[in-house]
């Protein structure tokens, strides 16, 4: 058992109190007030000439659907047994895939852009790459750096119950980013318009074909009306003759209405095709920024500060520590 006054003595000597811990930043107070300037001017520095400004700009955007005769046809081809895509499914398609897909953004690079760094009309190709200096890698692996480079450059976010979709760019330069964001919408609406005009052909073509083979059955069907009709003139007293006849006629009326049907349909359907439209509906167009978002110069400095603080009281405590220890 230790005695009590050994006891009292150890834990005199091992342990600091806050008034030691007061005594010991008293000390260290010309480091501690040193430290965190020099962690300020550092990060004022390196904000003034060091990091690369970024500007943002937003828009919000939603799908439109304008393809309400393409869906009545495809819901006659699955009458048929036959499944089509149709653009009707433009309502739940997955924009935060498609913005930030690897084929959107090679339809981007191929854009030009007014840039205050690299001049005038310089493909996006080039600004994220090489831009005013000499290619260093071949065109394919630039290619690849270029698109990394731009899908990190998006931020999407979504509403679920409005369905409206917020882009945002980010870029080094204000007017540069608002073009990029803009360039972005116009892409994001020429590739749906592009899928839908795919579509809508192949449900076109679909709807040609059945209405030539249709045509035939018709056409026999008639044909078959009327060589039983110029076989059997006379069938009053032959319920049996009566009941094939119905069916004849029968098959003709519902051939008939199909062939109708089609017809109206592809007519449809090539107005659909050639229909010329806004799939994408922009609620708020992009704007040039006014003010950087980023890097945040005040909010760098104070960080800086407190770490500065932290340090400073952390080198005190080594110092006296190693003092002590000799």
């Amino acid at each position: 058992v230790i005695p009590q006054e050994t006891y009292r003595k150890y834990f005199d000597e091992d342990t600091v109190s806050l008034v030691d811990l007061l005594l010991i930043i008293g000390r260290n107070m010309k480091i501690i007030i040193i430290t965190p300037i020099v962690f300020c001017i550092i990060a004022i520095l390196y904000g003034l000439f060091v990091a690369q400004p970024v500007y943002e700009s937003t828009a919000k955007i939603m799908s439109s659907s304008s393809s309400a005769g393409i869906s009545q046809a495809s819901g006659l081809a699955a009458q048929f047994g036959i499944n089509l895509p149709t653009a009707s499914s433009e309502t739940v398609w997955a924009y935060s895939e498609i913005i930030k897909s690897r084929t959107l953004a090679r339809a981007m690079l191929k854009r030009k852009f007014d840039t205050e760094k690299y001049g005038s009309q310089k493909p996006l190709f080039q600004v994220l790459t090489y831009g005013g200096s000499d290619p260093e890698y071949g065109k394919d692996t630039l290619e690849l750096l270029a698109i990394d480079n731009f899908i990190k450059m998006i931020g999407l976010s979504e509403d679920k119950t409005s369905g409206i979709y917020t882009i945002t760019l980010s870029a080094s330069e204000p007017k540069f980013v608002k073009n990029l964001a803009t360039a972005l919408i116009e892409e994001l609406d020429a590739h749906q318009r592009d899928y839908n005009k795919a579509r809508t052909s192949e449900t076109r073509r679909f709807i040609e074909s059945r209405i030539s083979d249709t045509r035939i059955e018709l056409e026999m069907a008639e044909e078959d009306l009327k060589n039983f009709n110029n076989r059997n003139r006379r069938i009053e007293n032959s319920p049996a003759l009566q009941l094939e006849r119905q069916r004849l006629a029968r098959e003709v009326s519902v051939l008939t209405g199909v062939f109708t049907t089609l017809k109206q349909q592809f007519e449809t359907a090539k107005i659909e095709e050639v229909k010329e439209s806004d799939y994408v509906v922009v609620l708020d167009p992009p704007e040039i920024p006014l003010t950087r978002s980023k890097p945040k110069r005040i909010q760098m400095v104070v960080i800086a500060g407190i770490l500065g603080i932290f340090f400073g009281i952390l080198i005190g405590l080594l110092k006296e520590y190693f003092k002590n220890s000799q």
